[in-house]
């Protein structure tokens, strides 16, 4: 049971975590080119994935539900909790920025939405790749 969990927390990293970020860290681009159609692919996008990561949350903690105490995997799913909450921060930007860049408003261009959602997003990778390494590092065994 406990490999095909860990192949359900792997396959849910990669084939949600990978796309989330990669839709996220491309919108400032899209957003600064006014491309609203590009912008309304990668919010479906960063929604889809954001919930699809959920996975990734449940089967680890399904996999490590005898190690739950251990100061890596308590300090990975609180780091899991921020970041699925920036991601909520940053879908809601990219819903303001299509709007906005819907209007056709000359004046309003969106660079609020911009900065904060490339800020964001680099801190969401960041915060990814903080838990790899407690996941890679961290150690399972039981303590004497």
């Amino acid at each position: 049971m406990n490999a095909l969990l860990l192949w359900l927390h792997i396959g849910f990293a990669i084939f949600a975590l990978g796309p989330v970020t990669a839709a996220t860290v491309s919108t400032p681009r899209f957003i600064r080119a006014r491309n609203v159609d590009v912008l309304r692919y990668l919010n479906r996008t960063t929604r889809a994935y954001a919930i699809a990561s959920v996975g990734v949350f449940l089967f680890g903690a399904l996999l490590g539900r005898e190690f739950l105490g251990r100061p890596y995997l308590s300090v990975s799913m609180t780091l899991f909790i921020v970041a699925a909450v920036l991601l909520f921060i940053v879908e809601r930007d990219q819903r303001t920025a299509i709007r906005v860049l819907g209007d056709e408003n000359p004046d309003d261009d969106a660079k609020a939405q911009t900065a904060r959602i490339a800020m964001l997003s680099g801190l969401v990778s960041v915060i990814w790749l903080v838990i790899l390494v407690l996941m890679v590092w961290g150690d399972p065994s039981p303590t004497p």
